[in-house]
């Protein structure tokens, strides 16, 4: 049989030898690296003929000192959702910060070797979020091309130990049913291609919007499946009615994510805002959604809903206040020069090649949410 745990290959083929009578028994051993709290072992037959009776599992524990890395990967290594938290490989709670790309058909030249080694090291970013737009001159224009970029700026977050999420930004058709099809082709190559890491999420709605819950709900039990038979372990980020804004954006709240779940499991819940348009009454509804439900913050700025005009820095700090306070891990829109408010770079720093680190080449947002990012994280291993 093949033994994995908690997705990572512990042993391949290993062999269970015959003991020739039901009435006769023997005992066969591995060693493998287990994460506090819970664990997922998992043994498959590879002959045809199946695998052995199994009669039961026992565990002998020891202890194995943190490990050496210490970048945000390193450190936590496969994150898994705990109760209403996101917990790392020592089942402790966890807070992730960093920043999201814009639109990769856009803005790639703002993603180079430079520009993520400031983002890893310069800001001590946790995550890399990389939006990959279906509609708008996107992925529909082009799968293989924008599916092969998402790969490419996965390998490089990897490499420089920082999270990925894997964003499928559906925004306009708001109904994710549109790009169903779409969504299971995509989906399907990423894990497929990056199912042996321990550092990626998948944000399989980015935005919906105009549809009822119950049709974003079914659109997750739809794709989760799909991710699951291959990558068993990432989690899972499920995006929430009008704009990811827990209904607030239509009138509604959170009750109806919290009566109504996605029938998975290992999933959060995405809530998306901006300072400056979003006031105390979607502050509220986080604030009561994150003691009930599991929330990542995905997506926020310091502006107006488009990421434009001045910035509340204020009101953004009630949120990373809460945030901090509940352990919501966040990240911020959006790391290019786009000329709004909201884009970190002053205009014409990704085509100029940088400077990228330091405060020189930053919009006043920019200076901000890197000051926010650079703070020390609280990664327990204890």
């Amino acid at each position: 049989m093949t033994v994995t745990v908690n997705g990572a290959p512990a042993a391949a083929n290993k062999a269970f030898n015959t003991t020739g009578a039901w009435t006769s028994w023997s005992t066969t051993g591995l060693t493998a690296t287990l994460r506090a709290g819970a664990n997922t072992i998992r043994a498959t037959a590879t002959t045809a003929t199946g695998g052995p009776n199994v009669d039961h599992l026992s565990v002998e524990t020891g202890t194995t000192p943190p490990p050496t890395g210490t970048t945000p990967a390193a450190v936590n290594g496969q994150l898994t959702v705990c109760g209403t938290k996101l917990c790392n490989r020592y089942g402790k709670p966890v807070q992730l910060r960093g920043m999201s790309t814009h639109g990769t058909q856009w803005y790639a030249q703002c993603l180079t070797g430079g520009s993520l080694d400031a983002l890893a090291k310069d800001w001590n970013a946790d995550v890399l979020r990389v939006s990959t737009y279906v509609q708008e001159d996107g992925y529909e224009t082009d799968p293989q091309k924008f599916t092969d970029l998402a790969h490419s700026l996965i390998e490089q977050a990897t490499a420089r130990g920082m999270y990925v999420i894997v964003d499928w930004h559906m925004l306009d058709p708001g109904d994710p049913h549109y790009n169903l099809a779409r969504a299971k082709t995509f989906f399907t190559a990423i894990a497929n291609r990056h199912k042996g890491k321990s550092n990626i999420l998948y944000e399989i709605a980015n935005e919906p919007n105009g549809v009822a819950w119950s049709r974003i709900k079914s659109y997750a039990e739809q794709i989760i499946p799909v991710i699951r038979t291959i990558d068993s372990d990432a989690p899972v980020l499920v995006g929430t009615r009008a704009w990811s804004s827990l209904g607030v954006s239509d009138g509604a709240n959170e009750t109806e994510v919290v009566t109504d779940p996605v029938n998975a499991t290992n999933i959060m819940y995405t809530f998306h805002f901006y300072a400056a348009s979003h006031r105390a009454e979607y502050l509220d509804a986080l604030s009561r959604a994150a003691d009930r439900i599991p929330v990542f913050v995905t997506e926020f700025g310091t502006q107006d809903y488009a990421g434009e005009g001045a910035d509340d820095f204020a009101q953004s700090q009630k949120y990373l206040d809460l945030m901090a306070a509940k352990k919501i891990s966040w990240v911020n829109w959006n790391f290019s020069d786009d000329h709004r408010s909201g884009a970190v770079f002053k205009t014409g720093t990704c085509n100029n090649n940088g400077p990228w680190t330091g405060t020189g080449s930053l919009k006043p947002a920019g200076v901000w949410i890197r000051d926010r990012i650079r703070t020390a994280d609280d990664f327990p291993t204890g």
